[in-house]
């Protein structure tokens, strides 16, 4: 499957421990109606049979809101349901093992920490990277929060698309403005914002101002390359 970086815009994540009593395929909806751009399905005490029955239904649910779909970490699920593509992490499936099983039609995301892990990545057959922890998180507790530096640097080091991952907010988005960054991946608040719609409206507003605002700087900087490139060609007198 095709995607546009635009497709990355606000990146929903499943956790099945915030259900709050509610079916996760109506806290997924609830995303989609949100403004979600793509749905990752993560569940880690799910065994495969049953995890292979909510993969078909949140995929079919993606599928009508035209939304891009991926399983997290596990290749033999999406392959046997036949997902848009996989996220893995450093400790999972190399990307270069999880493009030979999947075929070059599937979105491949691989979790990056340093300029190293990302580049490796995107040379294995990465599509994007999720780069993170950005702040403190409660979803995953033994991961480092990485400075604004590090993150600067793979989104300068790499051609693909750079996600943000962890602890991010309708609170704190704003933060991340000017990283390079194409959209904000919230491990802690995706399934809470499921839960919210206004919340994820909310969100996407504030990113969609942050983007503007890159774009707008980066208008800037070219303006004072032309600028610099027409005071070259001016005739000497």
């Amino acid at each position: 499957m095709k995607f546009d970086r635009e497709d990355l815009l606000l990146y929903a994540v499943t956790d099945s421990r915030w259900l709050n009593g509610e079916r996760l395929y109506d806290q997924v909806e609830k995303a989609l109606k949100g403004g979600a751009t793509f749905i990752q399905l993560r569940e880690k005490e799910l065994d495969q049979e049953h995890f292979f029955e909510e993969a078909v239904e949140i995929k079919e649910l993606c599928a009508r809101y035209h939304v891009p779909f991926v399983i997290n970490d596990n290749v033999e699920i999406a392959l046997k349901m036949d997902a848009d593509g996989v996220h893995v992490g450093q400790d999972d499936m190399e990307a270069g093992d999880v493009r030979a099983k999947l075929g070059s039609d599937k979105i491949i995301g691989v979790s990056a920490h340093t300029v190293e892990e990302a580049l490796l990545a995107e040379e294995r057959g990465a599509d994007y990277l999720g780069v993170g922890a950005v702040f403190p998180t409660g979803s995953k507790t033994d991961v480092d929060v990485l400075d604004g530096g590090m993150i600067r640097e793979i989104t300068e080091a790499v051609h693909i698309p750079v996600i943000a991952i962890g602890g991010i907010g309708k609170d704190n988005v704003e933060k991340l403005a000017g990283n390079g960054l194409d959209s904000l991946r919230n491990l802690t608040l995706a399934c809470a914002s499921c839960n919210n719609e206004a919340g994820h409206l909310s969100a996407r507003q504030k990113l969609d101002l942050a983007m503007r605002r890159r774009l707008l700087t980066i208008a800037n900087e070219l303006q004072e390359i032309r600028d610099e490139l027409d005071g070259r060609r001016l005739p000497r007198t």
